[in-house]
C-alpha cells in the first residue's frame, strides 16, 4: 500500500494539496475522487483510515484540500489562511475539482495503476453538491457517491436584514466550535453565486444526470435535513437512496480521530459505497 502527498496549481493562485493512496502492485485501478465540505479538509477525522480502506478494496483513492478551504501547503489541518476561506466561492471549488480531474486524466507516473475511464466521485456535505455540480458538466465521471449531501446552495445564505448587513459591511462571520476561530465570508462569495445560479441549479443537475447515483444520509443528520436527501432521491432517475441508521452528520467520526478503526456507521458507509462502486451496471 502506498501513499503519497503532493501538490497541484490551482487556477485561482492558490495550491491544491492531494494524497493518494492505492496498492502499488496493482494496474488498471478504478480511481475514487473524495471532495470534503464545508469547514473541512481532507485530513479530517477519520478520512485517512477510509481511504485505506478503499485503496484495500482496490480503488485509487485521490483526496484533497480545495484551494481555499483555510489551509496551507505547511499547515494542511485546520485554517491558518482565513483570508483564503473568506475568498472561497462555489466556482472555485469546481475549478478545484477541474484541475484535480485533470490531472487524474493525464498523470504519466501513475497511468498504469489508474484506468481513467473508471473514474467515481464521492462528496461529503457541501462536498458532495459540489461533486454533483461537477457529474453534470464532466462526462468522465462515471459514478457519483454522495454522504449527507447537501441539496441547494441558496437556503445556506443569510436571509433579510443579515444580508443586507453582509453587502454593506463586506463581510460576515462564522463561528468554528472546534477551534474558536471567526471565519470571515466576503461578500464576493454570494455574488459568484448570484453570477452563477444556472451552473449551481441542483434541480437541473439531478435531471440530467444519466449515470448511477448513490445517495447516504445519517437518519440522525443534526446539519443536512433528510429532506435533502429525499430530494436528491425525487429529482434524479439513476439514484438510489441509502439510510444508516442512527448516524449523524460525520457518521460518528470527530476530529481529531485517535482510533486505530473506524465507528460502526463509517464502517457500514463504507461498506455500501464501495458494494454499489463495484456493481457493474
Amino acid at each position: 500500500m502506498k501513499q503519497k502527498n503532493f501538490h497541484l496549481n490551482g487556477k485561482h493562485n492558490k495550491p491544491i494539496l492531494v494524497d493518494i493512496t492505492y496498492d502499488s502492485s496493482q494496474k488498471n485501478l478504478p480511481v475514487v475522487v473524495f471532495c470534503h465540505g464545508y469547514k473541512g479538509f481532507k485530513d479530517w477525522g477519520a478520512w485517512n483510515l477510509i481511504a485505506n480502506e478503499f485503496a484495500k478494496a482496490g480503488f485509487f483513492f485521490l483526496k484533497f484540500n480545495f484551494s481555499h478551504n483555510g489551509g496551507t501547503l505547511q499547515q494542511p489541518v485546520d485554517f491558518p489562511d482565513l483570508e483564503a476561506f473568506g475568498k472561497d466561492n462555489y466556482s472555485k471549488q469546481l475549478d478545484d475539482l477541474g484541475t484535480v480531474l485533470d490531472w487524474v486524466e493525464s498523470t504519466h507516473e501513475y497511468s498504469k495503476n489508474i484506468d481513467v475511464h473508471q473514474i467515481s466521485l464521492i462528496g461529503h456535505s457541501r462536498g458532495g453538491g459540489i461533486s454533483l455540480l461537477k457529474t453534470n458538466e464532466d462526462k468522465r465521471i462515471k459514478k457519483l457517491v454522495t454522504w449527507a449531501g447537501v441539496s441547494n446552495f441558496h437556503y445556506r445564505f443569510p436571509k433579510g436584514k443579515a444580508l443586507e448587513e453582509w453587502k454593506e459591511k463586506g463581510v460576515y462571520y462564522v463561528k468554528n466550535g472546534r477551534t474558536k476561530q471567526d471565519m470571515p465570508h466576503y461578500y464576493q462569495f454570494y455574488e459568484d453565486y448570484l453570477t452563477n445560479k444556472k451552473r449551481f441549479d441542483f434541480k437541473e443537475a439531478l435531471q440530467q444526470l444519466e449515470i448511477p447515483y448513490l445517495i447516504i444520509h445519517g437518519t440522525v443528520d443534526e446539519t443536512v435535513s433528510n429532506k435533502e436527501a429525499e430530494f436528491l432521491f425525487d429529482n434524479s432517475t439513476t439514484s438510489t437512496l441509502k439510510w444508516i441508521a442512527g448516524a449523524n452528520h460525520v457518521f460518528s467520526m470527530k476530529h481529531p480521530w485517535s482510533e486505530s478503526s473506524l465507528p460502526e456507521e463509517a464502517i457500514e458507509l463504507v461498506e455500501k459505497s464501495i458494494d454499489f462502486l463495484n456493481k457493474k451496471d
